[in-house]
């Protein structure tokens, strides 16, 4: 694969097409932010019976624009106890890493520049081990979180990134699980690859991955909203539990800016989840009159859409879990499922290289699954009553008057 832009060398032109593309990677994601947030107002507003925002722009759509105005130029204070290098680091170790994820998504397929005869990608970056990128920068993410209640040099953001690391890393396993399922059936770890074998740009969902690799889809989906903490595993900002979590002590453009890295990296799993599972940028079939490009990053935000919608539709629905809950679910069920998946995937591969009787089809799934159960029951179930030890009251003894 690769870029054809790079074929015969790099000159100037190539580099100003690359900073061109760059450019509108970032623009696209901050608006996909600033669109998401409103529709999240007005959506949750409907299923709520309210009317949401309606005073900036017409139906509220500049709502978004309006608060984050309004948060630059609010006063931005800096605790006195704070270790203020770290502190005013942290909010960009945030977001950072959610735009960087992004650039390795292919948006769609090749296209000549306008008023130049070059031809490259929509994609800012095809590196060869695109997904292992993918998943560096998602631990790189827990940083900010964690630097920022470190470095507040108050107890309640500290215990707050504390509990948000131990979440987001239990449930980056999970992620990775997930990832690793698309990347079996692929054979490659380069993104733009992964969307060719799902045959884009042909238009057959028959060649998706969701179909052959249906657990690791909904293993990642799960793990992408712990991951990036929304509801229900939105315990990272559970205000009534940790005054307001890891970024207490955070005011102005700061404090937004851990919130832009949520709502970045919602986009950022949503494209992911397409790519790896819903062929990229396909399309279920041709648009007639569009250019191929355009064609293709049309069905890709149409894809991304439903994912993001899904978030809303968690978050108006579903209350809190407890923080065992989240934890059990993570490594006792998510984490388990998927190393199984994952072997019998691997059994199914080499069993259809090495053409192995049909015996072998039927029993991996059937071990793996008597194993799970066996794993599952083994362990301590919370809640279970436990019989506990008879103790006797001591009588109490009348004092001597």
């Amino acid at each position: 694969m690769g870029d054809p832009l790079f074929t015969d060398g790099v000159d100037g032109l190539d580099l100003i097409i690359v900073a061109v593309k760059a450019l509108f990677v970032f623009a696209l994601l901050l608006v996909s932010v600033l669109l998401m947030i409103w529709i999240e107002r007005k959506v949750v507003a409907d299923m709520q019976n309210r009317i949401g925002p309606n005073r900036a722009g017409p139906y509220g759509v500049l709502q978004s624009l309006a608060d984050g105005i309004k948060l630059f130029f609010k006063e931005q204070s800096v605790p006195d106890s704070a270790d203020k290098p770290v502190f005013r680091l942290a909010p960009y170790l945030s977001v950072l890493p959610a735009f960087l994820a992004f650039s390795v998504i292919p948006l769609s397929g090749e296209f000549t520049v306008p008023f130049t005869d070059r031809r490259t990608i929509l994609q800012l970056a095809d590196p060869p081990i695109g997904v292992l990128f993918v998943l560096a920068m998602s631990g790189l993410g827990v940083y900010g979180v964690l630097l920022a209640g470190w470095s507040s040099g108050s107890k309640y953001p500290l215990l707050g990134s504390v509990r948000a690391s131990a979440q987001m890393i239990s449930y980056e396993a999970a992620l990775g699980l997930g990832i690793v399922g698309a990347v079996l059936q692929a054979g490659t770890l380069s993104t733009a690859a992964i969307v060719a074998a799902q045959g884009f740009p042909g238009t057959s969902p028959r060649d998706w991955f969701l179909l052959p690799a249906p657990v690791p889809f909904a293993i990642f989906c799960i793990a992408a909203v712990a991951e990036t903490n929304r509801a229900p595993f939105d315990l990272v900002e559970a205000e009534q539990e940790l005054v307001g979590g890891f970024h207490t002590e955070y005011t102005g453009i700061r404090f937004a800016m851990f919130f832009l890295a949520e709502y970045m990296n919602m986009v950022t799993q949503s494209a992911i989840a397409v790519t790896l599972f819903l062929g990229g940028p396909a399309g279920l079939f041709d648009i007639p009159g569009l250019p191929a490009p355009v064609e293709g990053i049309l069905w890709f935000l149409f894809k991304i859409s439903f994912f993001l919608f899904g978030y809303i539709w968690l978050r108006a629905s579903l209350p809190r879990l407890r923080y065992d809950q989240l934890m059990d679910l993570g490594w006792k069920v998510l984490i388990p499922l998927g190393l199984l998946w994952l072997a019998v995937s691997a059994i199914y591969r080499v069993a259809q290289d090495q053409d192995w009787p049909v015996w072998v089809f039927v029993a991996a799934p059937l071990g793996a699954l008597a194993v799970y159960g066996l794993l599952y029951l083994s362990m301590p179930q919370r809640g279970e009553e436990r019989d506990a030890p008879e103790t006797a009251e001591p009588e109490s003894e009348e004092a001597p008057r």
